[in-house]
């Protein structure tokens, strides 16, 4: 949804009233600022370097006198989401094991990263979203950022509630205007919960002379944020009907689709039945986990998973489809676009939630350097993003089905080298000696991943955006995308193509122009796998479930589950047992939704990253100059996980020791 540009121009209104209501002065730090940070913590107080109030509205009872200033708090409460958009920001990207960056080459490396690495820690927490430092360089800090957020929120619906306060506002848009905060309050809960764990819940502008809250059990913490997004439901419009002046703010969609996320969320593994938490408990002997399993949970998930579809599909939301095609593409083109445009189409009506504030901005470090054309910005197309050799094995066979369960094509050695063929062209370059593991792949695979000898489809490859004679990839070693000819290399030797938007102009007189897209936060896709996976908790081995696989399958080329399974797999009959069909589901939901930062938290949720994050990073030996010696596995790191500790993140010494009501998560 697009952030009309006032809404930017206002959104940091507010950002610096105080506790007392007086507008805070441009003093130096110095000896007060450990008091500045300690009211920040306590009650979201603002500090005295914050942007002014809005046109130098000194407090808080002038900022809520009028609806124009009252809209300009409106905007400030939106202000905190987070900015996923921007990888260096999105903590699901990299701090799992789908996305690697150079091991050499530091200066790429951030917060999320150092994490896949094994460097958090409870001394200095890296992205500490709790204090808000550590997310960018090295001295980045946005001092208690969410807690920020959530403090504004909780000011403005105190005020706006007030039919005293703002008497120039109209009560159906005090109504919107209370629905689009209450939201926000429970996204900044929930995004703090899927980080934490148990959090504080944080409902009213506390007072200064209230103690420093304790973290609530992790029941409480659910129940509190799905009712909030009850209450925000309610009030919001199903769709935003003036698109030029409103576009960014929430709707009804929304707020259902991240109430099932956060059902499905406290359903899974993690939150539910969990005995690795059975006594961790704060200072006051309270049980904050409950280790008991509830099937009730995967009801409640299964039916607002389908309530929030149900709510999407009636707005208008549908899977992505490339139609109206004028430049005679193929079949295979035309599946790959499906499934590329599903993320990077502007306002595509898949988009269920997509953030106009936070554009992804990282499509230069996506896509390489590309025979056939003259890229004359080459030193802005580093291709510095490699997917590991795991995540290429991932997806399907041209069949549907897993690799290492397809009956009909043998794949027992992944670096055999064979030549590209005609009939292959919109896939690999035809002649192109490449590795067997990327022949007979499914379409997904082509859309998603760049290798060495493959096709990279855009619009600008061709003269008439053809898809004969494209761009394709050379990517080993002194070869135009490889290591030892271009500053920025990639480290596993498969480029994330599904992130760079297919019209992006890349070759030509000027440097790259990115068309760049609003991050697709929530798509509907995301929401059929939710669906389906509660079904299959709920009613073991659904048809129903499957039905909605199988709608995904489809726009991804593929055939339904129970053909591709009783055809090809030499397991035939997986789809019939809950296990089976929750394996299924489970690498239907890394496929359709990788490099979209969702496996980081999906591993986490279902607890498997003890499981995949103690694998090695592997990728081709990209330093080999040859074909045969390029076509090899290498170890590029050997990743960590400590279980259950690695599943939350830590508070930090710093904030434990100065709330004493505050305990750690167990094993930090």
């Amino acid at each position: 949804m697009k952030l009309n540009r006032k809404y930017k121009e206002k959104a940091c209104a507010e950002r610096n009233t105080c506790e007392n209501g007086k507008a805070s002065s441009p003093i130096g730090k110095g000896k007060i600022r450990f008091l500045w940070i300690l009211l920040v913590y306590v009650l979201g107080a603002c500090q005295e370097y914050l942007d002014i109030v809005p046109d130098n509205v000194a407090t808080i009872e002038n900022a809520f006198k009028l609806r124009n200033e009252a809209e300009k708090y409106l905007f400030t409460c939106y202000s905190y989401l987070p900015l996923t958009g921007d990888a260096w920001y999105n903590v699901g990207m990299f701090a799992g094991d789908e996305i690697w960056l150079p091991q050499s080459a530091q200066t790429t490396w951030h917060a999320a990263f150092r994490i896949a690495q094994g460097q958090q820690n409870k001394d200095a927490p890296l992205f500490d979203e709790w204090g808000g430092a550590r997310k960018g360089g090295a001295n980045y800090r946005d001092e208690y950022k969410i807690f920020r957020g959530i403090r504004h929120c909780n000011i403005f619906l105190e005020n706006v509630k007030d039919l005293n306060k703002v008497p120039d506002l109209p009560i159906e848009m005090r109504e919107r205007w209370i629905g689009e905060v209450e939201f926000l309050l429970a996204y900044y809960h929930y995004y703090l919960f899927r980080m934490y764990g148990p959090i504080p819940i944080i409902n009213e502008n506390t007072p200064i002379d209230v103690p420093a809250t304790k973290r609530m059990p992790v029941d409480e913490c659910v129940q509190f944020i799905s009712d909030l997004l009850s209450q925000a439901a309610e009030k919001l419009p199903s769709r935003i009907v003036d698109e030029n002046s409103e576009f960014g703010r929430v709707n009804k969609s929304i707020a259902l689709a991240v109430k099932a996320k956060l059902w499905v969320y406290a359903a899974s593994p993690l939150f539910n039945g969990n005995s690795d938490y059975a006594n961790f408990r704060d200072h006051e002997d309270d049980l904050l986990f409950n280790s008991d399993y509830d099937l009730s949970k995967w009801e409640k998930a299964r039916d607002a998973a389908k309530e929030a579809i149900d709510e999407a599909e009636q707005s208008g939301h549908a899977l992505y489809r490339y139609e109206n095609d004028v430049l005679g593409l193929s079949s295979e083109t035309k599946t790959q676009l499906n499934i590329r445009n599903a993320v990077t189409g502007r306002w595509s009506k898949e988009h269920v939630w997509a953030l106009s504030g936070s554009s992804f901005i990282n499509q230069n470090l996506c896509m390489p350097p590309m025979q056939r054309g003259s890229q004359v910005g080459r030193h802005l197309l580093s291709g510095l993003w490699g997917a590991p050799l795991k995540i290429a094995r991932m997806f399907y066979t041209k069949n549907g089905i897993p690799i290492e369960e397809d009956k009909t094509l043998d794949f027992s050695d992944h670096f055999e080298l064979r030549n590209g063929t005609e009939q292959e062209r919109f896939y690999i370059e035809p002649n192109e000696r490449t590795a067997r593991l990327n022949f007979d792949r499914e379409p997904r695979f082509y859309a998603d991943l760049g290798f060495d000898g493959g096709i990279w489809y855009m619009k600008d490859g061709n003269a008439t955006g053809s898809d004969v004679n494209t761009f394709f990839v050379r990517s080993k070693n002194s070869e135009r995308a490889g290591y030892g000819d271009f500053v920025n290399w990639n480290e596993t030797g498969y480029f994330v193509k599904k992130l760079v938007h297919w019209e992006s102009t890349t070759q030509g007189s000027t440097e790259p122009v990115w068309k760049n897209y609003p991050w697709p936060e929530i798509r509907l896709a995301d929401l059929y796998l939710l669906y389906a996976e509660a079904l299959n908790e709920v009613e073991p081995g659904s048809s129903t479930a499957i039905a909605y696989l199988d709608k995904i399958r489809e726009r991804a080329g593929l055939n339904g589950v129970v053909e591709s399974w009783q055809t090809y797999s030499t397991n035939p009959g997986k789809y019939s047992t809950q296990g089976g069909l929750r394996e299924i589901i489970h690498r239907e939901r890394m496929i359709e939704l990788a490099f979209e930062g969702q496996r980081f938290w999906d591993l986490r949720r279902w607890k498997k990253s003890l499981e995949e994050l103690n694998k090695d990073i592997t990728g081709m030996n990209i330093i080999g100059k040859s074909v045969e010696a390029y076509n090899n596995e290498r170890v590029i790191y050997s990743q960590g996980f400590i279980g259950p500790r690695d599943y939350l993140w830590p508070i930090g010494n710093f904030d434990i020791r100065r709330n004493s009501n505050l305990v750690e998560n167990p094993g930090w």
